[in-house]
């Protein structure tokens, strides 16, 4: 092969993997398996001669193959699946053919690369990710519990709101005559009080790691927002990552999914569901967050709370977000009569454009006292803030009260 750019396709598996070097100038290509772990690679990278350009699809086997090989000089992106256009007509899926069309395809520049986390982030994904697993599992408990009983034709006579302390009491308290439907429902309770547990053990881990995380000062930001605490906004922090990579906010509505997909042709513009693409649990919280936005904007105790010490940029992009997502639920609730759902998903997109300005926002610095003053004159000396912006901001939200 003669002296040019290599573009290496990596098709990694956990037990072997395939290597594909494609010259664009020859159109020739190598191929060669490699049987061991995804690390075991290495060594064959390192033959290949330079400049070279390698790639491999994201996956189970994770990042640490990029990682490994970046540590020793060697350039290994890793790109979206997902986002891997492939023919119609191609049936036949082999390790070597995929490796091959990986190397084809980042010559070409077709590949949409993704950005590799680093460790603490990825750890911090990992541990917000496992909650999420959790509240799937309760939630599946807790079906399983309702369904039974009422196969059972035994029916709670409380309020409509299930799994309050009330009905958990009252579910204590339901008698069988038979041995096995006793068993059968102190399985299931056993099993959602463990699920309980775990949430909690895992909650207060989280909550510790949102004042150490490296993103500690976004998570205290976000929080400012109503409707998010620190739960939502250490699990936004882990699934994006680094906020400023986006340049614009609608670049990460569309990073996650939350934008309309579109089929044009002509004169005819067609707009059709939200694409979701990206990651569920983020687009689940957001969603989850433009509930609160329902009612009309107020500033209680908790949100003050949150806000407290915080730049009066900050605060007022809150109080921006407050006013215009309730006027818009209003608007397309009751002027135009859309379903709830609809609702949410459209006022979670202009969320995540708040998230994204107080994320990336640098606040102006505070006025510091000229150092020319003498220590004794420091506590009288105070520089006001601009009087307007100061005055404004505490009016809005004394009203909203």
């Amino acid at each position: 092969m003669p002296d040019g750019i290599r573009w290496v396709g990596l098709d990694v598996h956990a037990r072997e993997s395939t290597v594909a070097v494609f010259d664009q100038a020859t159109g020739e290509v190598l191929t060669r398996r490699v049987v061991g772990r995804p690390h075991e690679l290495l060594p064959v990278l390192r033959e290949i001669p330079r400049p070279a350009r390698m790639v491999y699809e994201a996956g189970l086997t994770g990042y640490g193959l990029a990682r490994r090989a970046r540590a020793e000089g060697i350039e290994v992106a890793v790109c979206a699946p997902g986002k891997t256009d492939r023919p119609a007509s191609d049936r036949v899926k082999t390790d070597k053919r995929d490796a091959i069309r990986l190397a084809r395809l980042l010559a070409a520049g077709e590949l949409v690369l993704v950005t590799i986390p680093s460790i603490e982030r990825e750890q911090l994904r990992d541990l917000v990710r496992c909650r999420e697993d959790i509240r799937a599992d309760l939630m599946r408990a807790r079906h399983r519990i309702g369904k039974f009983l009422l196969r059972r034709e035994i029916y709670y006579d409380g309020p409509a709101v299930a799994w309050t302390l009330k009905y958990r009491s009252w579910l204590t308290s339901v008698r069988f005559a038979d041995q096995a439907s006793r068993a059968t429902l102190a399985d299931y309770l056993h099993a959602h009080d463990v699920l309980i547990a775990r949430r909690g053990q895992v909650e207060a881990e989280l909550a510790k790691l949102a004042l150490s995380a490296p993103c500690a000062d976004t998570v205290a930001r976000l929080r400012c927002l109503r409707g998010i605490d620190t739960l939502t906004a250490l699990g936004l922090c882990a699934e994006i990552g680094e906020w400023e990579r986006f340049d614009h906010p609608d670049q990460l509505a569309a990073y996650l999914g939350i934008v309309p997909c579109e089929h044009t042709t002509g004169q005819q513009r067609r707009l059709g569901s939200i694409t979701k693409a990206g990651s569920t649990h983020a687009r689940r919280l957001l969603v989850e967050a433009s509930l609160h936005y329902r009612r009309g904007p107020a500033v209680g105790q908790a949100l003050e709370h949150r806000q407290r010490g915080h730049a009066p940029e900050i605060i007022n992009i809150s109080w921006k977000a407050q006013r215009r997502l309730n006027a818009r639920w209003r608007q397309l609730k009751d002027a135009r009569h859309k379903p709830g759902g609809i609702v949410a998903v459209a006022i979670a997109r202009e969320l995540a454009a708040y998230c994204w300005e107080i994320a990336t926002l640098t606040p102006h610095p505070a006025p510091v006292p000229p150092a020319s003053l003498p220590p004794g004159d420091l506590l009288t000396h105070t520089t006001p803030l601009p009087p307007k912006q100061k005055t404004t901001t505490r009016r809005r939200i004394t009203n909203s009260r």
